[in-house]
């Protein structure tokens, strides 16, 4: 079974529930397990609010406004991007956030987000895109509800 969607969003908050409840809703049709659709949801959510908040260019362009998400289900692998046109990603995030010289404080209101999708799926990949803007794609491997309509091949 595969399965892929993409969306081109605008950098507002209330585009990120709307691709939560999109993952959600393909993969409960799909029939992923809840615990691994939930996990990959909290991630895609951190993902947006990250390209919401800081996804955009200096300009006031339709690029900077906007942000994409696609998701793809493959097989036995739920795959996730995020692209933004912002000014990417601190040189910092490049490296695991365990290994990362400055984590955020424990109670921080924000920079957490890149951390906790570290932690929700199995391999993460942070990249700038030079004068285009940063990409976050994580992937997690699937379990299936015994009764799930659709079975990965």
């Amino acid at each position: 079974m595969s399965i892929w969607w993409s969306l081109h969003l605008r950098r507002e908050a209330a585009s990120v529930p709307l691709a939560r409840r999109l993952l959600l809703g393909t993969m409960e049709t799909a029939g992923v397990d809840p615990d691994v659709s939930y996990d990959l949801s909290v991630a895609l959510s951190e993902a947006c609010a990250n390209a919401v908040e800081h996804g955009g260019g200096q300009g006031a362009s339709e690029a900077s406004a906007a942000f994409r998400v696609t998701a793809y289900l493959d097989g036995e692998t739920c795959r996730i991007e995020v692209a933004d046109s912002g000014p990417g990603f601190p040189a910092r995030h490049g490296l695991p956030c365990a290994h990362a010289v400055q984590q955020p404080p424990a109670m921080a209101e924000s920079g957490r987000g890149l951390c906790l999708i570290e932690e929700l799926a199995d391999h993460v990949h942070f990249r700038n895109r030079p004068g285009r803007g940063a990409v976050v794609s994580f992937d997690k491997i699937l379990k299936w509800r015994e009764d799930a309509p659709l079975v990965a091949s």
